[in-house]
């Protein structure tokens, strides 16, 4: 039964039918349903979308309140979030199969969070003053780049939609966000609350469509000055062919992982150690870049770490992802759950020993879940140990030597995220000195906050979302060099 969402583009301030009167249908993956019928953008409504932020921009009608009143604005962004909670929860949980439970507490409070956070921060960070000679005045200003182009995935539509629309408009940009064809709602109805925020029309619109249908346009645009996104390393290898090919446009990818997770025998807490192992691999469906998919556990308490992650891998068995019981719900559509599933063949015809898991959940639902799956026996050279499965799957590989391991952890094409599991300060520093990753977690996985960047090393992406280094992506550094005369 078709829902009553809203799956009209948002240009200029409104709700628009796209330009052919195309769509698409969104189904949710929790049991199959169609949710809605969605806009399918198009070239036109691209350039709609464009035309109306740079309007917007120029007449600064954003870009030219003063940096208090925007952050009043920012804060009042956020605080619609939080008053349309339960409403955000719901939509992305139909939308995108992830528990709703943790789309209520984790992904609608990081959004709030992150826009609250930089709309906070934007009347707070200083210009510069060069330290010149007394004949001349040099100011170092910073300011908006103009139009920013932003494509998100559909892993966290809207944590990762806040990551990068939040500095972008904080700084006084105009946006024109295309989400991810397989969760397009909350970022639909974000542009709904932010005009009702007060943020003006023409500054945040969304246009929802398929990636070269859309997002391409968006790429290529000549009246795009910032691309930002997120997403599989191959597409965004795409994305910055594209940011050359037009007009050079200042392109920001933050791309795929396949994070190694080291246990030393000396690590404080073996069972601590295994939870986060188990639940950071599982959590989202294992529908997560920064996933720590590659576990590396040294010889001697491989075993007894082993049978104590298949003890706890039960836990985490897909269910109804509307029941607030629920840890792991559905991946995301039938295409990437049958791509998990290839994998997992993959990796038992290469030799890997399949501990727990490995089949398709829950198919009387009509919906698409995954059995959490532990392999292990797995070396560096296996497919499922090269490619990111963005699914919840877990290889094991066994070590003996610290330099041995730090060679296998960095035999990636990534480096998103890491982590090194011991008791010794001086392995853990020396370790994570020697890991080529972006964030190197010691003694836990995945805690976080918003004042850290996250990105990557190599074929992970450029750039940092999160944190002050994201206004660097959003915002041109300009000097202004004034000769002074002095009569004194």
């Amino acid at each position: 039964m078709e829902s009553s969402y809203d799956g009209r583009a948002f240009i200029n301030g409104e709700r628009t039918a796209a330009q052919n009167h195309e769509t698409f249908d969104c189904l949710s993956p929790v049991d199959g349903r169609l949710l809605t019928q969605v806009a399918r953008c198009r070239e036109a409504d691209i350039d709609a979308a464009v035309a109306a932020a740079r309007a917007a921009f120029e007449d600064k009608r954003w870009c030219g309140m003063a940096p208090a009143a925007r952050k009043r604005v920012m804060i009042q962004f956020a605080d619609q979030l939080l008053m349309h909670a339960d409403e955000l929860a719901l939509m992305e949980t139909l939308d995108m199969g992830k528990p709703i439970k943790y789309a209520r507490a984790v992904d609608v409070n990081s959004a709030a969070n992150c826009i609250r956070w930089y709309g906070e921060a934007v009347d707070k960070i200083y210009d510069e003053i060069a330290p010149t000679a007394s004949t001349a005045l040099a100011l170092i200003t910073r300011e908006p780049v103009g139009v920013v182009g932003v494509i998100v995935p559909w892993n966290y539509p809207m944590i990762m939609a806040a990551w990068k629309i939040a500095p972008a408009l904080a700084a006084g940009n105009s946006v024109v966000l295309k989400p991810s064809e397989k969760s397009p709602l909350t970022a639909l109805r974000l542009a709904e609350l932010a005009i009702e925020a007060g943020i003006p029309p023409g500054v945040f619109n969304v246009v929802p469509g398929f990636g070269p249908e859309a997002g391409s346009p968006l790429a290529l645009h000549m009246d795009v000055d910032c691309i930002g996104f997120t997403g599989s390393t191959r597409v965004g290898k795409q994305i910055h062919v594209m940011a050359g090919q037009s007009n050079l446009k200042r392109a920001w990818t933050e791309l795929g992982g396949k994070s190694p997770n080291i246990v030393f025998a000396d690590c404080p807490d073996l069972d601590q150690a295994v939870e986060a192992a188990v639940g950071s691999i599982f959590f989202n469906q294992g529908e997560s870049c920064n996933a720590p998919s590659r576990l590396f556990v040294e010889a001697s308490i491989e075993a007894q770490f082993l049978e104590k992650a298949v003890a706890l891998a039960p836990r985490f068995a897909p269910a109804d992802p509307l029941d607030s019981a629920t840890i792991m719900g559905a991946i995301v559509d039938k295409t990437q759950m049958d791509s998990v599933l290839r994998y997992v063949e993959t990796g038992k015809s290469q030799g890997a020993s399949l501990l727990y898991g490995g089949e398709q959940a829950r198919v009387q639902s009509g919906g698409f879940y995954v059995q959490p799956t532990i392999f292990a026996g797995v070396n560096s050279a296996m497919t499922i140990c090269q490619e990111e499965i963005f699914g919840p799957v877990l290889s094991v590989l066994s070590f003996t030597d610290v330099a041995e391991v730090v060679c296998q952890a960095n035999a990636s094409v990534y480096g998103l995220q890491a982590a090194v599991w011991t008791r010794d300060i001086n392995k853990a520093l020396g370790v994570a000195r020697a890991l080529r990753a972006g964030t190197v977690h010691v003694n836990q996985y995945d805690e976080d906050d918003i004042t850290v960047p996250f990105g990557g090393y190599r074929q992970s992406g450029v750039g940092r979302d999160k944190s002050l280094h994201a206004f660097d992506k959003y915002t041109e550094t300009k000097t202004t060099w004034i000769r002074i005369d002095s009569p004194v």
